[in-house]
């Protein structure tokens, strides 16, 4: 491993429908959540089914591809980066969020 890289592949379904936000450069920007589910055998034998959400944004023509073909419900796989962004909220609190910036896009449901 000659150098370590910043990638996330993540395999979901879309919790709601994108919301899609076209900026005034003219630059179209995706926001969405996926959930990711894993099953497994607790101590106790039991099955787990447990969901995680992942935020996640799209720039340009992959948020295009975004608007025109994925709804809620919509299983997808992705590739991206993890970022963190910073701001302050109404109340001076500095906050913080991390997303994943999908950078590709593969649609699974039919």
């Amino acid at each position: 491993m000659n150098t370590l890289r910043n990638k996330v592949q993540l395999i979901g379904n879309l919790g709601n429908d994108p919301q899609i936000i076209n900026l005034e450069n003219g630059k179209k920007l995706a926001k969405f959540s996926l959930a990711t589910n894993e099953s497994y055998k607790n101590a106790k034998g039991e099955k787990v089914n447990q969901t995680d959400w992942h935020n996640l944004i799209a720039w340009g023509k992959t948020a295009d591809i975004i608007e025109k073909f994925v709804t809620k419900g919509k299983e997808i796989a992705i590739e991206g980066k993890l970022t963190t962004r910073s701001w302050e909220d109404k109340d001076g609190v500095k906050r913080y969020t991390t997303e994943v910036v999908c950078n590709e896009l593969l649609m699974l449901s039919k």
